[in-house]
């Protein structure tokens, strides 16, 4: 199944939000990871640029000086056993960390490198030269994924931020709580058209090519018919209470996935973006209980790491997810949205005016 890639936005709100000092991009060749980079600030940054002519050689830039080096040489190999770009070693020890050293002086808070492969961590002096920038100046770093131990020290680095373009939200999945009686609406509130669409196909836009695996979660047999058509899966169920549903999504999904995102089915105004600035800060801190906020107020979607699952599923009746989250407050971390209306639901016909109409 396709990925969607998180957005520059979308991976700088959520960069800003960890607390982390370093941004690294990686993923397989062709991923889009220089594209990104190039998309993440409004100008080049100081730094270093690195790109291949095929057949001839791997050059390097200095950002700043436009000085350009070559520090891998061709070699032909019909065996293909041996990677075909040889670094040129002098070139990295020397003029190569001088480059990197020369960004130490630059006022700029950041620095780019674009990008640390195999030949980078070849050389001992370029390698302990980006550590060094590391202590001093913010990297942000285009990354191959390959498994060197160089690259695995950067990925794994503890200051790092760090978005794998090919699976960007790691092992997620998602339970859409459509189970709502509707009583204070006066009917199935979730089928009600919002725009022209089910109130519940909202939801369904937000998650699709996000997570591993999401079920959605109801009492309406209504919305089984509709989604199932549609391949959508679905769990009917006939209990009253929150952690009827909540144990019973877990149940269907909870032993495929690391964590999982626990949607409302009825905030229409919610953003893709954010629910995908909430994933990337989720897969970037796996032991946190990660909600969504806007100022001093909280709100839904909640991702719960996987430890958290047997305590969800044993619920007392009629409590939800909350009860969780208050047993572990020192374990809870906010993402911001950029609207209040993201996290404002529907209750009665008043609410979906008002949110159609922006009377709020």
């Amino acid at each position: 199944m396709p990925v969607t890639r998180p957005t520059a936005n979308s991976i700088w709100r959520s960069f800003q939000t960890s607390g982390k000092k370093h941004l690294v991009l990686t993923g397989a060749s062709g991923s889009g990871k220089t594209t990104l980079l190039a998309s993440l600030f409004s100008s080049p940054m100081p730094g270093v640029t690195s790109w291949v002519v095929p057949e001839k050689g791997v050059y390097l830039k200095n950002n700043c000086s436009k000085e350009i080096i070559q520090i891998g040489r061709y070699h032909s190999d019909p065996t293909h056993k041996r990677n075909q770009m040889l670094a040129i070693p002098e070139c990295f020890d020397e003029k190569g960390t001088a480059f990197l050293h020369s960004c130490l002086h630059t006022t700029s808070e950041w620095i780019t490198i674009d990008e640390i492969g195999f030949l980078e961590s070849n050389s001992c002096k370029y390698r302990q030269a980006i550590r060094t920038l590391m202590k001093h100046k913010q990297l942000l770093m285009v990354v191959r994924k390959q498994k060197l131990p160089f690259l695995e020290e950067l990925r794994n680095h503890k200051d790092v931020f760090l978005v794998d373009l090919d699976q960007p939200y790691g092992n997620a999945g998602c339970i859409i709580m459509a189970s709502g009686q509707g009583t204070r609406f006066g009917g199935n509130k979730l089928l009600a058209d919002f725009n022209g669409q089910p109130l519940i196909d909202f939801s369904l836009n937000i998650i699709k090519n996000l997570f591993t695996t999401s079920v959605v979660v109801t009492i309406h047999k209504e919305i089984q018919s509709l989604y199932i058509k549609q391949n959508i899966p679905v769990l009917l169920h006939t209990f009253p209470h929150r952690n009827d549903m909540i144990r019973l999504g877990l149940e269907t999904i909870g032993d495929h996935i690391d964590r999982c995102v626990f949607l409302p089915a009825d905030q229409p105004l919610l953003q893709k973006e954010s629910m995908i600035s909430l994933l990337l800060c989720a897969e970037n801190d796996r032991n946190s209980i990660w909600r969504t906020c806007y100022g001093d107020i909280v709100g839904s979607p909640v991702i719960f790491p996987s430890e958290f699952f047997e305590e969800l599923q044993n619920l007392p009746l009629r409590k939800g997810g909350s009860l969780v989250i208050n047993n572990h407050p020192d374990r809870i971390r906010t993402f911001s949205v950029s609207d209040i209306n993201e996290l404002r639901d529907i209750d009665t016909p008043d609410d979906l005016s008002q949110l159609l109409h922006g009377n709020l």
